[in-house]
């Protein structure tokens, strides 16, 4: 029994744990969980995948690997988005973004978006998703380096840019032009580099914890209440998958 997890920078392979039957892939494109289904695992993990100017990955392809059996986990990134959207469809979502989405406190696909390099470089992060911003801010908050206010206000400026520019310097320098002042500035940068909370390497472990036991419990394949609708523009993509 296998199963196939799709992870980039939320869980870079240094942090990853040797758990037997996991095999690993990089952020998830459009069409690639398909083909990861054509080897039926028993189930698949969605955690980072690609936006933007990569197709991302298509809420069919997901339908379609758990109409064949596969359970499909998601969590932290993009995985968090699709597992709250298929959620209905009997998609596993793992941990506090995932609920966040569900719940509707978060809504944007940028909160969980980041610039990140390539897999040579361990998918390096080159700026801050805004999820984490948001939980490290409010950890700064309750270990009183910030007060109420300026968490708002730290947090609207990061909203304020896009994603590639969010970075602590930016967002501090944005702020000070707010009003922030200095003593804060300098406080909460020399604080970031211990206190910063990573909340999608805490979903991503998360997610990576409910597939070690999703295989060491066997469970029957997923038995869904509906049927995949094989629609003219489906079998369409699928053929150009397929090549």
């Amino acid at each position: 029994m296998i199963a196939c997890i799709f992870a980039g920078p939320s869980l870079p392979p240094a942090a990853r744990a040797a758990i037997p039957g996991i095999v690993w892939h990089p952020p998830a494109a459009q069409g690639d969980l398909y083909r990861a289904a054509l080897a039926r695992p028993a189930a698949i993990g969605l955690i980072d995948g690609y936006f933007g100017s990569v197709a991302s990955v298509w809420h069919k392809e997901i339908l379609a690997a758990m109409a064949e059996g596969i359970h499909v986990y998601g969590a932290a990134s993009i995985g968090a988005l699709r597992a709250a959207e298929l959620a209905a469809f009997g998609m596993h979502g793992v941990g506090d973004i995932f609920a966040a989405y569900r719940d509707g406190i978060l809504q944007d696909d940028d909160e969980v978006a980041l610039l990140h390099g390539p897999a040579e470089t361990g998918f390096l992060p080159l700026s801050e998703p805004m999820v984490n911003l948001r939980a490290s801010f409010a950890a700064a908050a309750a270990q009183r380096v910030l007060t109420a206010a300026q968490q708002e206000l730290l947090t609207a400026c990061a909203k304020a840019l896009f994603y590639q520019r969010r970075c602590i310097p930016d967002i501090v320098a944005a702020a000070t032009g707010r009003g922030l002042p200095a003593a804060t500035a300098a406080a909460l940068t020399a604080w970031w580099p211990r206190g910063r909370v990573d909340r999608k390497r805490l979903d991503a472990l998360g997610l990576q914890a409910r597939i070690a036991a999703h295989l060491a419990a066997r469970p029957p394949p997923l038995a869904p209440a509906w049927r995949l609708a094989h629609t003219a523009q489906w079998e369409a993509a699928r053929h150009r998958v397929d090549g």
